[in-house]
């Protein structure tokens, strides 16, 4: 699984390159490559890999794949910052607030917001204007106030909170900060051609859950030099996460079950389901 990541990581990072030639060079638009830089780019790789299953040509896909990078590299830029996060590290290096400043790092992930939006509505994206619109609106909703915006909200106001959230609570705001773009790349394929994604939203629902709760057995069990960032956050800041209300046994369990549903959800794609198939797999046994 991970050479077909990195194999999907350089097809992302080539047509990156392509996109960023005719910008003018600046500081923010450094930052902004910076911060596209590494990762296991899984949100790309669901995208082309559900497109796939319809036999959209790569050519097509690359596209919405970059897309959805650029505006998961957004949320990672602002979720660094210090009214945020306050991380010093994203990906083994420095996050860009500490290698340039707050300003640039701000201005970098607006940037790579608009950017992904300026991508899905590329004349060269060659897929229809209403699948094109379906997309982006799509991806405004999975990103906005009621997307990830409102579970990075949602646990902000955790953190400052007398009570802390229990299972149900804590499973909505995942949901949204986790969950909803992921859900975004796997149906990507079917709207991109116009078919029914409820299948691939069942998988990716079950995906997106089973990747935060091995986020947050990371954050426990990790090694800092694999994961590449800093480890035990949540558990120092005294913040319920599935691992402290499930139990480390009963997390990873759980875990399991989502991606045996995951994968019982592609059923109805038989063998071309293959490589997603083994994407949830990767999930619950990824070190970082």
């Amino acid at each position: 699984m991970d050479s077909d990541l990195e194999a999907n990581a350089l097809l992302i990072d080539d047509h990156f390159t392509f996109v960023f030639e005719p910008f003018e060079i600046s500081c923010v638009n450094e930052a902004m490559q910076y911060a596209l830089l590494g990762g296991k780019k899984l949100r790309g790789y669901l995208v082309n890999q559900s497109s796939k299953l319809f036999e959209i040509d790569p050519s097509k896909s690359i596209w919405a794949a970059c897309s959805i990078e650029a505006l998961h590299a957004y949320s990672l830029v602002h979720d660094d910052l210090p009214a945020m996060d306050d991380d010093d590290l994203r990906r083994g290096k420095p996050t860009v607030h500490k290698k340039w400043d707050d300003a640039t790092a701000i201005l970098t992930g607006d940037a790579l917001q608009t950017l992904s939006f300026q991508l899905l509505t590329d004349h060269r994206f060659r897929v229809s204007d209403a699948h094109r619109l379906k997309l982006a609106y799509d991806l405004s909703v999975a990103s906005g106030a009621d997307g990830m915006v409102l579970g990075q909200a949602l646990d902000i106001l955790a953190e400052t909170s007398d009570v802390p959230l229990d299972l149900d609570e804590i499973t909505r705001m995942q949901r949204r900060k986790t969950g909803a773009l992921i859900e975004w790349s796997a149906c990507s394929g079917a709207v991109m051609s116009g078919e029914d994604p409820s299948a691939l939203l069942e998988y990716s629902k079950s995906v997106g859950l089973a990747f935060q709760i091995i986020d947050d057995i990371l954050d426990v069990e990790g090694d800092p030099l694999k994961v590449g960032k800093r480890v035990k956050k949540d558990q120092n800041a005294g913040k319920a996460t599935f691992v402290s209300l499930l139990g480390m046994d009963t997390a990873k369990k759980h875990s399991v079950a989502l991606i045996d549903k995951a994968n019982e959800a592609l059923m109805p794609y038989g063998n071309r389901a293959k490589s997603l198939q083994r994407l949830a797999n990767f999930v619950i046994s990824r070190k970082k």
